[in-house]
Parts: C-alpha cells; structure tokens; sequence
C-alpha cells in the first residue's frame, strides 16, 4: 500500500571511468527520471573509485512509479551552475558528453523491486550489446579550428623546417556580465601564463588529428598536439558565449628528449573579429615571448550551433544503428534515376527529384532513395540537385534579323541560381535542364502534379511510403582545389541547416533516414546538431572525372575514415571507381565498425551491383532501379522486416491469450 502511494525506492548504480569535471546521471520516461529531457533527469553520487582500474561507482536513488515500465539511460555531463535562473527557470545547465545509445533502453518491469540485492550496472553495455556515443549540442557552441596544409609560418630562419606542438586556450574577454556563466573568464590579476596553467573542466577543449593513432577526439595536453608536415588537425572548443571568447594558441618546440619541457616559442590570439560567420579562415601574426612577430596561423573555423526551436530528448538514437541484415541495400539514385545525362539510353523516362521519380524508385523494390535538398530564396527546403535552373525567355526576330524574313520565334536560355528564386517563382517557371534541347524538351511533364521539379522536403516525408528509406543529400558549396567556389552561398550556415532539420525531426515518423554531404564541415554539424539519425561523408575520392576539392578530407578514402571515426558519424559514401581500383578499401572502412555505400555511373550495371553486394557494402546508390535491380521481390527489405515483426507479435499476443 505503501508504494502505491508513494512509488517503489530505487537505487542506481553504475561503474564507469569518467574525466575531470564529468558528472553521472539518469534519464527515463517517467516524471521522476525527466521524461527523457536530460536536463530534467537525476544526477548521481561518485562513491568508491577502484584504484586498481581506475572506474568509479555512481549511485542515486529516485522513488518510481510501480504501475509502469521505468525504461532509462545512464549519461555522463558536464554541470553549469548559474547565479540567477535561465530562461527555462533553471540554475543549471547539463551539457551530455556521453550517453548510452543501445536501441533499447535499459527496463525496470512492473512491480520488480532491487530486494536489496547489489548490482551494479556497466555504463554503455547490457543486453550483450556496448554503445556509448558523444552527446550533441544543447546549450553550448562549438568551435573548431582546423589547421592543415602547412598551416604555421614562421620567418625566424631558426625556426625553419622544426615541427611544432599547438595548445588552444579560450579566454573570457567580455567579463561585462555577471549573471551568467563565463568561458574561461579570468581574475584580472592574472597574467597570460596564469591563464595557460589555469586547470578548468570548462570550457572543453579536445583535439583529433586525421590519422591512424590520434583521429578520435581526446582532452587536450598540457604542450598541445604535435603539428608536424602533412598533418591536419582540429582542435575543438565547446562554449556557452562564443561572441566573447577570445583563443590563444601557444607553440611549443617539439622535443624528442623524454623527461624535458617543450621549449614555449611564441603565441597568437584568434579574435572574435577574425570570425564573423559560421565558417571561414583567418591569417594571424605570431608572437615570440619577447613581443617580435615572427611568423603567422593560417586557419580554418567553424562555428556549431545548437538547432534553434527544437529539443532533442533521449529516448532513442539511430546515430550509429545498422543491423547486420542492412546489406547489400538498393538506393534510387534521385529516385528513378537521373534524366539528363549525355547517353540517353542510361536517363530515367521521368524527371529525376521529383515525387513521381521518387516514388516510382520506391515501387520497383528500392530500399531507400537518395535525393538532394537545398533552400530557396524564402528558406524553404525542396528537392533539386543543381545550384543552377534553366529557364527559357522568348526573343522575337525582325526581318531583317530572320532568314527570308523569318519571325518564327527562338529561345535564349536564362541561368539563374536557386537561392534568388522563391518557392513559388520556381514552382512557376517552365524548367529545362542544361543539358536538355529547349526546342523539343525531353520531358513533357507540365501537366501532371507529382512529375514537378522543386517538391518539397516535407512533402517527400508526408506523400511517400515510409517503409522506404532516405539518404537526403545535403547540397552546400564546395571550394575546389582552385580556390574557386562552386556558389557563393549567401544563407547562414547554421540557420541554412536548422531549416532542413526541422521538417525531417517533425515529419520523419519511423522512416530510415540517412543525411549525407561532400562537405566534412556539414557532417559535423549535422552530427552535432541532433541524436536521432544517422549521417554519412560523400567523398569522391581519387578520381579524373570531376575537379578535387580544396579539403584533404575529401581526397581519399583513409583520410574519409579518419575523419568519420573523428566526429563519429555512421560511414561513408565513396565513389565506386575508388572501390573498383582497390577493394581492399571496403575492408579499411569495415574494420573500424563503419557503414559502407558507394555511388557513380559504374553501379549502372547488374554485373556491377553483384559484385559490389559480394564485398560486403551496406548500400549501392545507382539509376533506373526498375531495369537493373535483380531483386525477384519488388519490396524495401524495412517492408519485409515490418512485416515479420508485425506476424511475431501477432503470435506472441495469440500464445498469451491462449495460456
């Protein structure tokens, strides 16, 4: 009677290893727990580390209800006191650094109780599954800045050919606010050497380098990371008031000698002036201690953050979920295909990006369908794969201009950028495509609704069968090796992606969704961003067919491992002809746990798809799935699986009533 009333005591108990400043805490989806909100939830008590393996035990109690399943997660974050409440009434903020991910969170039945036996939970692992992921973004910004491409110039000749160690430092410059927190905020008694040596759990500051040893994200050293020729860095800095944090960065003098001190040899600050949008770069003059410019930072930033007007809770992720049985999967490219290419004979007879496109792919047996999303003028999402439309304005000819006094009317081309055209002014327009003969278009599709170009991402997520999976490729410039851009992008990028997200967080419902982009920098935001689904790098690798990008992310596959494990995203996509030179690439991609598709012309064969399924990728994005699939049954493999499920809960419920 007495729990009925009051609920059922429960103690937490977990063991894991956690960092400086790291606290412990319980998520679930009762009141007691936060509903899943993680800001909501109950943090634990650190009572007994082990001194022989240096994990620790975490341990709370919270009075639960009895007449319910108590499903919950264990979190690690890092805790934020305030002075006076936030804008949601709280003094304190729980930035997630690490939660556990299993699909199915761990469950307390109905009426169990501990009966004071001891157990001990390990964080990440129960059910014979282990899944721990990083957290995303809630309160905090992150910055990064990426040093690559012999980043560090220094003109003292001494200096000439040494390799260098880079320690990033945040500094509070704006300390005009008390109320609130402060990143890195100092006394002002100190002096610089006092902020380098200050010792603080916040803010973070962590560091990747793309390559074999160090490509994971770790804590930040007391001399930095070695920058050596060749290397490319990031070094990551989580905030909560970027628009006053100011960086430091110090050079050390690599010294191979064990035992003896990095030789300081000069510092730069990176301003908030040198960063004024999302992304960029910035040149920086390098100081020695004595005050004597002697060389220069070249660098790249990036600004993460959080998604505005939309919360992420805990209750499931499918970030990094991929059953074993997802193989091999069949994924239409752009829907049926693509409908302009120069050989006729491989184009889809319907215009590729549409609804009809789409769907026709989903009823000849694709799996997923990938298609390309950018935003119009009035920041609405929709489906086109161009930067550029093509539209025709009639010129009329006088005599003198036409043969034979010919006034027969021919037509100019306009080429006019998606992004200075408003839903409604492209859904107007009599689209061609570059490679397609205005006199005698190829598609005389105007009459018929769901053959349209430019529908809608949230139309897409709304019309089409949600047994049929997306891999929703997310268009965004990319500068060439040139130095030139393929678009002067004139959106926001934070906001730019936030307007894509919401759509597919609002109408995404139980669909596989996959985000994809060739832009590292776009799948780490999308990875930061939100916990729900999954996100794979496009690379086109090393190839002749198309321009190199400027990123060393991008050039090759290993590299696109390193940089995939760095942010811990689900895989990549690479072009098939990387695949083909060398398969042994598969098994590099594989063997650190990391899903593989594959796309380009060469997958335009059956013989090719056979071969492509037998070394082992999870997905082959090709055109005209109605002609080259092989599948014997015309279904998406979730169909089937929502199918089995659906008769093994109708046999479960047929034993129960009849026991």
């Amino acid at each position: 009677m007495f729990e009925k009333m009051f609920g059922r005591e429960w103690n937490f108990r977990v063991t894991l290893r956690t960092t400086p400043g790291e606290c412990v805490g319980v998520v679930g989806n009762c009141h007691q727990l936060g509903n899943w909100n993680h800001q909501n939830g109950i943090l634990l008590t650190k009572s007994i580390v082990n001194s022989s393996d240096g994990n620790e035990i975490w341990q709370g109690t919270a009075q639960l209800p009895v007449d319910q399943e108590v499903y919950f997660r264990y979190f690690t974050c890092i805790v934020l006191d305030h002075m006076v409440e936030n804008d949601e009434g709280n003094k304190r903020d729980l930035i997630v650094r690490r939660w556990e991910t299993n699909i199915s969170p761990r469950l307390i039945k109905i009426n169990s109780s501990q009966n004071d036996l001891i157990h001990i939970d390990l964080f990440g692992t129960y059910n014979g599954e282990t899944r721990v992921d990083r957290g995303w973004l809630t309160k905090e910004t992150v910055v990064q800045l990426k040093l690559y491409n012999d980043p560090i110039r220094m003109w003292k000749k001494s200096l000439h050919g040494k390799a260098f160690r880079v320690k990033v430092t945040p500094v509070e410059v704006d300390v005009s606010c008390s109320n609130t927190v402060r990143d890195g905020g100092i006394d002002e008694s100190w002096d610089v050497q006092d902020v380098r040596n200050a010792v603080k759990s916040w803010p973070l500051i962590e560091v990747a380098a793309m390559n074999n040893g160090d490509c994971e994200f770790k804590l930040q050293q007391q001399f930095g990371q070695l920058m050596d020729r060749g290397s490319y860095l990031i070094l990551q800095a989580q905030v909560t008031k970027p628009e006053s944090v100011t960086f430091l960065v110090d050079f050390y003098a690599h010294n191979l000698s064990i035992g003896d001190s990095p030789e300081h040899i000069g510092f730069c600050y990176i301003l908030q002036n040198n960063m004024t949008q999302s992304d960029g770069s910035a040149t920086v003059p390098i100081t020695s201690p004595k005050h004597l410019a002697i060389g220069q930072l070249k660098v790249d930033y990036l600004i993460v953050r959080p998604i505005s007007g939309f919360e992420c809770e805990m209750s499931v992720s499918f970030a990094r979920h991929w059953k074993h049985s997802w193989r091999g999967l069949e994924v239409g490219h752009r829907g049926a295909g693509s409908s302009f290419k120069e050989a006729l004979k491989s184009c889809s007879s319907i215009r590729e990006n549409t609804i009809a496109s789409l769907a026709h792919a989903a009823k000849h047996g694709a799996d997923m369908i990938e298609f390309d999303v950018q935003l119009s003028k009035d920041m609405v999402p929709v489906i086109y794969h161009d930067f550029y439309v093509y539209t025709a304005m009639v010129k009329k000819l006088g005599k003198d201009e036409g043969s034979n006094g010919n006034t027969e009317g021919h037509v100019d081309m306009l080429h006019l950028p998606i992004k200075e055209l408003t839903l409604a002014q492209l859904q107007k327009l009599k689209i061609y495509h570059v490679k397609e003969n205005t006199r005698v278009p190829k598609l005389n599709d105007d009459d018929f609704d769901d053959h349209q170009p430019f529908p809608t991402l949230q139309r897409a997520l709304e019309h089409l069968d949600p047994h049929v999976g997306f891999n929703i490729e997310i268009k965004w410039t990319m500068q060439l090796k040139d130095g030139s851009f393929e678009l002067n992008n004139p959106f926001e990028l934070n906001l730019y992606l936030d307007t894509i997200l919401k759509p597919v967080l609002q109408y995404g419902g139980t669909r596989k969704i996959i985000f994809s982009c060739f832009h590292p920098d776009i799948c780490t935001m999308l990875r930061m961003k939100q916990n729900k689904y999954p996100v794979m790098f496009l690379t086109q690798g090393i190839t002749a067919k198309f321009d190199d990008y400027h990123d060393p992310r991008t050039h090759n596959i290993p590299m696109g491992v390193h940089f995939v494990s760095a942010i811990g995203i689900l895989g990549l996509c690479v072009h098939s002809e990387d695949i083909l030179r060398d398969p042994t690439q598969v098994a590099l991609v594989q063997s650190r746990g990391l899903i593989l598709f594959c796309w380009g012309e060469d997958n335009n064969d059956q013989a090719t798809i056979r071969y492509l399924k037998n070394l082992g990728l999870n997905g082959i994005i090709y055109d005209k799935i109605d002609v080259h699939s092989a599948k014997e049954t015309k279904e998406s493999i979730f169909l089937v699986e929502a199918r089995q499920e659906q008769k093994e809960l109708i046999k479960i419920a047929s034993s129960t009533s009849g026991s």
